[in-house]
């Protein structure tokens, strides 16, 4: 509680005292107008006029309070939901940032309950000769060519696969339940809607590629091994002429 109590500004908590203040209050009122209304008709038969009241406060006193209440656990679940957005995901791609994206992957490969065979595949897509489009147009519009690449990864795989960005121009994709022939073929469908952007930020429309460097698993492994075999690859489609797939099956 201490800790809690610190975390809090001074007139967030006087805010508080009042609310509580005002709403033990209030109820203490109802309760005792609600006791006087029972015992009379108890006593002298049902009152109409007293059932109507007793009906008629509860709504013009609690209905009030009750929609400040719900306004306010909504307004603060939104915030709550804004700061968890925000936390995991890339502000300029709307992918997972890198800390969501390895996190999630890590928990998954981490899992107790998997089934014997059950594998997957990381990608790790790196944009080609990227430097050249910043250092060109400029990196507002390295910027947008980064958000188009990024909507053409996401389209190219599966809603429930994970899409993040890594850094820079480089994102990472996890295909659950993917063999090797399933990963060389998402693989090779994002490197062609990257090839089919139409990015042209001057006169002259600028082309823009990337290489992929991925690893299936079948047995269970690490992220970091993963990430490792992943990245060899990528390592491989770089120096052997970029605009490529390679993929490897891990041990």
């Amino acid at each position: 509680m201490t800790g809690l109590h610190r975390s809090l500004p001074k007139r967030a908590w006087a805010h508080v005292y009042r609310v509580t203040g005002g709403i033990v209050a209030v109820s203490i009122v109802i309760s005792i107008i609600l006791t006087n209304l029972f015992m009379e008709v108890l006593s002298n038969g049902v009152n109409v006029q007293g059932l109507a009241v007793s009906v008629i406060m509860p709504i013009v006193l609690g209905g009030p309070m009750t929609f400040f209440l719900v306004l306010k656990h909504e307004q603060l679940r939104f915030a709550n939901e804004q700061l968890a957005h925000m936390a995991t995901v890339d502000w300029l791609t709307g992918c997972l940032n890198r800390g969501a994206f390895t996190g999630k992957v890590a928990t998954y490969l981490d899992r107790r309950n998997q089934r014997p065979g059950e594998g997957g595949a990381l990608l790790i897509v790196d944009a080609d000769d990227f430097k050249r489009v910043n250092d060109t147009y400029g990196h507002h519009n390295g910027d947008e060519a980064l958000r188009l690449m990024a909507g053409a990864i996401r389209g190219a795989v599966g809603r429930h696969d994970l899409v993040g960005r890594l850094g820079g121009e480089e994102f990472g994709i996890f295909l659950a339940g993917a063999n090797l022939d399933a990963a060389d073929t998402a693989a090779e469908r994002i490197r062609q809607a990257v090839n089919a952007i139409a990015f042209a930020p001057g006169e002259a429309p600028c082309p823009l590629s990337v290489s992929i460097g991925g690893a299936a698993y079948v047995n269970r492994t690490r992220f970091t091994d993963l990430y490792r075999l992943a990245d060899q690859r990528l390592y491989e489609a770089k120096n052997t002429g970029r605009d490529r797939v390679a993929i490897m099956q891990a041990a």
